[in-house]
């Protein structure tokens, strides 16, 4: 299992991390110095006050420090990307085939070669920029945001606007912005293990620490970015910010360097795979060539022109459109992506883990009622429960919005805070301690069970009673009631201290006296049983996974349709055994009382057993199943930490959006496909030909210069694909990467072309009369009789290779059942234009080509009907016997 916060920073971050943890820098002197300061003198020493920067300030600390970025790859001037491209291994061969062509005199080739490398290198470096900007601009739709004082007022800043000096406002879910030095905490826990791998959560406080600890990391009262806050509040003035931070003078060196996903790895099976076939068949051509025409410089040229030709060049440009495309288009449809490549996952996702609200539910959650134990209507309820949700300064959830929605109360005249103990996931609940009618009041919310385990007594009316076993039970039957009338309910509790006591903790939750519930309704959507469904037809199945109570989460699925099969909770999984624990996972839909390590094992559970699983999450919560998910989608209204862990962002938290881009991450995955299977079985066929043909031909099957051309018509007739349409049955069920399935559909598929190119052949030599060639060897005639040979293959080269796109595109009959885009049609119509028309241009003499009979376009006719309706046969067997996937 990864680590959590493995997306957030890298597993060779969190190793530099501990191999530079006795090495300090200039920056870790600075922070350690200023966090053996008082806190008074430590905001002095950057320049700055309890209120924070003033306006001014900021822009003079940025100006200095500049912005609060990580280093990233620096963008190059266009000289500079130009030249970069070149180390690529085809811009080198075609480079050298360049040299080569010009050394020996023949400029028609290096001409070719040089529209190929405008192709392959200019080309793609102009659509990998305008996709770049215009995926950047996406992404900064949703940047982070960071809460500071400016001028002593809380203002939200973009997290790359801060500067040294500023003092952060930290609670539960925001991830730490900078390195910090703490100037005041309550209860503050972090998790840091995005750098160090520790995943029990650390306590930080405030205070001046005696000894200097071993590494500037464990430093108390500092906060490192990269980290965030698991419970309780603080406020840090920033110290260090962007490159200058613990975490940035490491992903410094770092900068560019990419972790491999499943679909990079899948591109890179593939990719190897044709280099394979090149070495061979490259070497088998080299050496033939040589053999049985004696020109080994020719024979090197000839072999070299057919690596081209057997290299998907078009591979990086086609990827890189098709998934830029596909960010465009998912924007519009209000889903954001932040990682390219996990739209093709997104698109292979089979299992959806989600929460119920917000997804199912409206997200519009209303205090209905505030009730006493008895079920009884109670202002003392709504009272306690107002001032606890107003006095907190922890992160205000909706329940919090709500109960302070409903009523405006002014309770600052009637009473003054004194303390707080903020929330966290393993109490369950949260306090506010205030000055009240001459005594300090603890109030306590939280949910039910962890209310009730902390309550020695309760309040009916005026009355205070102890609450024993059977009154418990008798009280939760209330509970139970509304929970299973589809109500959330919360529990409200308090106790009383002398005035005398100022400073309380999480141990003083204890004997207190519970006040009443109160009940929350979050209605389900009207368009949720509709998005299941429409989730399930396309193949998606759905999984709830919750922290609420199984009794409001049943009846809420129960209206949406999710109601089979029950629910699981979480005390049910912590008493399964491994196996038990698997079967559980995939058999279940609802799951409910689930810890965030629950739902980490759930979604692991799933993974081992073959699934793609998309986890959809916006808590703190949620932080490490998000990146454990093979696709980790949140919503722009998350909390930071959860944002920043996601792949994939919605707009709007709504099912219907996520299955409009799950159809987009197919589209963009079927056109990927399109282009490997073609170049894949056309490579794999032109083995056989040329290898074949430069056997037992008496001359070259074809010009190194024609095959260049050849090529070059090919890859311009491919850029048409990241256009293309997708047929509806197509996007009905998940994809995945299966280069097995490639190399079936390359062996079937492939030797197919092959037949009709020792077809052309056989027209060539013995219709049309190129077997004379022996004969008439070293005349006019038998130049004449090569150049129409080689004539005769190009052309049937060129329209069979790129009219059997429209038979692989789809697995219905092409034009008739399916139809593509324009933009492939004109792609294509102009690079067959140029092929069938280039032997009657002036260029025909310095290309070796010749005009062809006209009997020749009726037997090319006859065979490219033949080829598709083979093609077509195969492809539908194929499909039949193997599938898509």
């Amino acid at each position: 299992m990864r680590l959590p916060f493995e997306k957030l920073v890298p597993s060779r971050v969190r190793q530099g991390v501990k191999s530079q943890a006795s090495v300090l820098s200039d920056n870790d002197r600075r922070l350690q110095g200023v966090c053996a300061l008082p806190a008074d003198k430590a905001l002095a020493e950057l320049g700055s006050s309890p209120a924070g920067l003033a306006p001014g300030q900021a822009a003079a600390a940025r100006e200095r420090w500049g912005f609060n970025a990580l280093s990233r790859k620096e963008k190059k001037f266009f000289v500079f990307e130009i030249l970069d491209r070149f180390k690529n291994p085809l811009a080198v061969q075609l480079l050298v085939i360049g040299i080569i062509s010009l050394w020996i005199g023949d400029v028609r080739s290096a001409v070719v070669v040089g529209g190929m490398v405008f192709l392959s290198v200019v080309l793609s470096y102009v659509q990998e920029t305008r996709s770049g900007k215009a995926v950047e601009e996406l992404q900064k739709m949703v940047q982070a945001n960071t809460l500071v004082l400016r001028g002593g007022k809380e203002t939200e800043i973009p997290t790359v606007e801060l500067a040294p000096g500023d003092v952060v406002v930290l609670h539960a879910g925001a991830i730490i912005p900078a390195d910090l030095r703490l100037i005041s905490a309550k209860d503050f826990f972090l998790s840091q293990s995005a750098l160090t791998g520790e995943s029990m959560p650390i306590e930080k406080a405030a205070e001046i620490s005696g000894e200097p600890p071993a590494s500037v990391i464990e430093l108390p009262n500092a906060c490192f970015q990269g980290s965030y806050v698991v419970s309780g509040s603080a406020r840090g003035v920033a110290v260090n910010t962007g490159e200058r931070t613990y975490l940035g003078s490491i992903s410094a060196r770092l900068a560019g360097e990419k972790t491999q996903t499943s679909f990079d790895r899948g591109i890179q099976d593939f990719t190897w795979l044709m280099i394979r076939f090149m070495v061979v068949m490259v070497s088998l051509v080299f050496l033939i060539v040589g053999l049985t025409k004696g020109d080994w410089l020719q024979a090197l040229l000839f072999a070299m022109s057919v690596a081209v030709g057997l290299t998907p060049e078009m591979l990086p440009m086609i990827l890189t459109v098709n998934l830029s495309k596909g960010a465009l288009v998912m924007s519009k449809k209000k889903v954001i992506v932040k990682r390219l490549h996990s739209i093709q996952n997104f698109g292979a996702i089979d299992i959806l883990c989600t929460d119920k609200t917000g997804t199912l539910t409206q997200d519009r959650i209303v205090l209905e009622r505030f009730v006493d134990v008895a079920n009884q209507h109670s202002d003392d309820v709504l009272r306690y429960a107002y001032m606890n949700s107003y006095y907190q300064t922890g992160l205000r959830n909706l329940l919090d919005r709500a109960i302070l929605s409903h009523t405006d109360l002014d309770v600052e005249r009637s009473c003054r805070k004194v303390d707080e103990i903020p929330f966290d996931f393993q109490r369950k609940r949260m306090s506010v301690i205030i000055e009240y009618e001459g005594s300090h009041v603890m109030i306590t919310k939280g949910s039910v069970e962890d209310i009730y385990s902390a309550c020695g007594s309760y309040q009916l009316d005026d009355e205070v009673l102890p609450l024993i076993d059977v009154i418990k039970r008798d009280l939760m039957e209330e509970y139970e009631r509304l929970s299973r009338a589809g109500y959330r309910v919360l529990a409200v509790a308090y106790k009383e201290f002398p005035k005398d006591r100022t400073s309380f903790g999480a141990k003083d939750e204890s004997d207190l006296v519970l006040l009443g519930y109160l009940a929350f309704f979050d209605p389900p959507k009207d368009s949720a049983a509709r998005a299941l469904a429409g989730l399930e037809r396309m193949g998606v199945g759905i999984k709830i996974l919750t922290g609420d109570n199984e009794l409001v989460t049943q009846k809420i699925c129960k209206d949406v349709g999710l109601g089979e099969g029950g629910v699981l909770t979480g005390a049910q999984l912590a008493a399964m055994n491994e196996t038990e624990f698997a079967a559980a996972a995939g058999k279940a839909r609802v799951f409910a009382r689930l810890s965030p390590a629950q739902k980490e094992q759930v979604i692991a559970a799933l993974q081992k057993a073959g699934h793609v699983v998309g986890f959809l999450g916006d808590g703190i919560n949620d932080a490490p199943a998000l990146n454990l998910a093979d696709v980790g989608i949140s919503v722009d209204t998350a909390v930071d930490v959860a944002k920043e862990s996601a792949d994939i962002i919605l707009l709007d938290k709504d099912l219907v959006v996520l299955e409009e881009g799950i159809i987009e991450g197919r589209k963009v995955f079927g056109n990927i496909t399109k282009y490997i299977k073609m170049g894949a079985s056309s490579n794999f066929g032109n083995m056989f030909s040329v290898v074949g043909a430069s056997y037992f031909l008496p001359f070259l099957p074809m010009l190194p210069i024609q095959i260049l051309m050849n090529n070059l018509l090919y890859d311009i007739s491919q850029t048409g694909i990241p256009t293309d349409k997708v047929d509806e049955e197509y996007l009905q069920k998940p994809k995945k990467w299966n280069i097995g399935n490639i190399k079936k559909f390359m062996l079937f598929v492939g030797p197919i072309s092959s037949i009709f190119d020792y077809a052309t052949f056989f027209l060539m030599l013995y219709v049309f009369g190129c077997a004379a060639f022996p004969a008439s060897a070293g005349t006019p005639q038998a130049a004449y009789l090569e150049k129409l040979f080689h004539t005769g293959w190009f052309v049937e080269s060129l329209l069979t290779q790129t009219f059997i796109v429209y038979i692989i595109r789809t697995k219905k009959i092409p034009f008739l059942q399916s139809t593509p885009s324009m933009g492939m049609v004109f792609a294509t119509a102009m690079a067959v234009t140029v092929g069938v028309f280039l032997p009657h241009t002036h260029f025909a003499g310095k290309l070796g080509f010749v005009p062809l009979p006209g009997a020749y376009w009726l037997w090319i006719a006859g065979f490219l009907l033949a080829y598709a309706v083979l093609t077509h046969n195969v492809k539908t067997w194929f499909y039949r016997k193997f599938g898509d996937d």
